[in-house]
């Protein structure tokens, strides 16, 4: 019956995307998938949310990079079978929609609109800063109203003893008043993002050619950095390895984990891609793979160069190359990392556009997001709808709102993902497409004691003052009774330590992510029994 149900799932989405108005153009190889990859998981991270993950866990944030890169690889093998069975547009949401049914998937694709147009918003937020930062460096002072939040300069003028120099406080005093509303804006933000949607209309052909010349440039700066930087670390600055414990290292998971959907990204471009079945999984895991090592490097660098308690701003690369006075370098990294963050925007606003137009083929969408530009085949719809996403909330939201509120959503994508694979029916490799590989489940008791005794071992004291209950019931609970239903139904291992690395490092999230993850997922299921429940194909039979 399961095998059925899949069947009829790809046969329909295969159908529905190669009719007329619907097909899109094969254009990406591997080297254009691995760089739109690396464009995302490393712009947003590196040139950015790495500093307040460094400034949260000292230099040991390094392990929580090596967690993330685990969970990410687990995942990814996940991503790649579901891709190599259903490559079409959609990503986590389609492979959801084919293993869980329809709201289940619904959940998902609004879990990753969080992640793609909100996360959007906070690296819009990000270049902008860098820009402004750049144009300062060249002589050119623009005024504080015009590139900064309305919500922070708000805050600044409300407290008891204001910073009289801060940005943002002189950005309230100097703004221009009309009709009693004072006018604050990031312009800067507001308009990368309007040349960014421009871009991604126009065509993947040219949005990749962008996105490769970005990324080689920003790939060079920070090999640079980190050579240059190397011969800068202070060995004071590394000790202790963990200041913070181990809770802190987990503390910096919100900031840092959103920048790896980039290998989500990378399987939106299913219907754009030579060979999918060949070629998606091979930019995931490339990717992965050199951005976890990027991300090592850069964290031990700049935690060697500078004290970590200072590396909780916006620009950590540009801040440490100022801080040791290696002038030449910081001016290069400004101008790099404008470039490495448009790259960002760049992936991102081409995966949630194709998400859309999938949920849209499945009638959870009006079909008006699905429609394909005649001209330049791209979804055109979609593409302008996530330009103003992502735009409208620059107006009247602030970075540290939208920093907290993305990463949750990502794992909790992963999760779906991973325990999706558990469902499939097996099937023969065919050709070079990948297959993935089957390990017998009795080992998973074997490798989480061992992570336990890790743990243990470099944080005596973690399980005692810092995971506490109900955290550490819960998820240790649900490990044990996963293990044993892993056992029983002689599950794959891969998928199963894919849920497990994930669900724990949902146990990094504070409780104000979990309290705006879930007033979004109730916005998002009153839209659904609102429009898709009534108007799916399942409900219309």
């Amino acid at each position: 019956m399961l095998q059925q149900f899949w069947h009829n799932i790809r046969r329909t989405k295969r159908d529905f995307s190669q009719e007329e108005g619907h097909v899109l153009q094969r254009v990406l190889g591997v080297r254009d998938l691995t760089m739109l990859g690396i464009a995302a998981i490393i712009g947003g991270g590196i040139f950015s949310s790495v500093g307040q993950a460094c400034a949260s866990g000292g230099p040991g944030v390094i392990f929580l990079f090596i967690l993330c890169a685990i969970a990410c690889g687990f995942s990814a093998m996940c991503y790649a079978e579901f891709s190599s069975r259903i490559p079409v547009a959609g990503s986590a949401y389609t492979y959801a929609y084919a293993s869980f049914g329809e709201l289940f998937a619904w959940i998902i694709g609004w879990a990753l609109l969080m992640e793609y147009s909100i996360g959007n918003i906070y690296v819009a937020f990000s270049w902008s800063g860098y820009f402004v930062h750049l144009m300062e460096n060249l002589g050119v002072q623009m005024p504080a109203w015009i590139t900064t939040d309305y919500t922070s300069c708000s805050a600044a003028a409300k407290l008891t003893s204001p910073d009289l120099l801060s940005r943002d406080l002189l950005a309230w005093n100097n703004a221009p008043v009309f009709f009693g509303l004072r006018i604050i804006l990031d312009l800067p933000a507001l308009l990368i993002n309007l040349l960014i949607t421009w871009l991604v209309f126009t065509g993947v052909r040219e949005s990749r050619n962008a996105s490769n010349i970005m990324v080689a440039i920003k790939l060079i700066v920070i090999v640079l950095v980190i050579g240059v930087g190397f011969f800068h670390i202070d060995s004071v600055n590394l000790k202790p390895f963990m200041p913070e414990g181990f809770g802190g290292v987990m503390a910096g998971v919100s900031a840092v984990f959103f920048t790896f959907i980039g290998f989500d990204a990378v399987s939106t471009m299913a219907e754009e891609t030579k060979v999918p079945q060949r070629n998606l999984p091979r930019g995931m895991f490339y990717s992965l793979l050199v951005c976890t090592v990027l991300y090592i490097l850069i964290s031990l660098v700049l935690t060697g160069m500078m004290p970590y308690k200072m590396l909780g701003v916006d620009d950590p690369l540009a801040s440490v190359l100022k801080f040791k006075g290696i002038v030449w370098l910081e001016y290069l990294v400004s101008i790099s990392a404008v470039v490495a963050m448009a790259s960002v925007l760049l992936v991102f606003q081409m995966g949630q556009p194709r998400i859309w137009m999938s949920m849209s083929r499945d009638g959870l969408l009006p079909k008006k997001f699905s429609d394909i530009h005649p001209k330049y085949k791209t979804p055109a719809f979609s593409t302008v709808i996530t330009g103003l996403v992502v735009g409208i909330p620059i107006l009247f939201t602030d970075e540290k709102f939208v920093l907290d509120f993305t990463s949750i959503g990502t794992l909790f994508a992963f999760v779906l993902v991973c325990g999706g694979v558990l469902l499939l029916p097996k099937k023969e490799k065919l050709g070079d497409a990948f297959h993935l590989p089957f390990v017998s489940p009795v080992y998973f008791p074997m490798v989480m004691v061992l992570l336990q005794l890790l743990v243990f071992t470099f944080s005596p004291d973690y399980f005692h003052k810092q995971f506490e209950p109900p955290e550490a019931l819960i998820y240790w609970t649900g490990m044990t009774v996963l293990g044993m239903l892993s056992v029983l139904q002689n599950w794959n291992l891969i998928p199963i330590l894919g849920l497990a690395t994930c669900c724990y490092l949902l146990t990094g999230m504070s409780a104000n992510n979990w309290f705006w993850f879930f007033v979004w997922f109730g916005i998002g299921l009153l839209v659904y029994f609102a429009y898709g429940y009534k108007k799916s194909k399942l409900a219309r039979g």
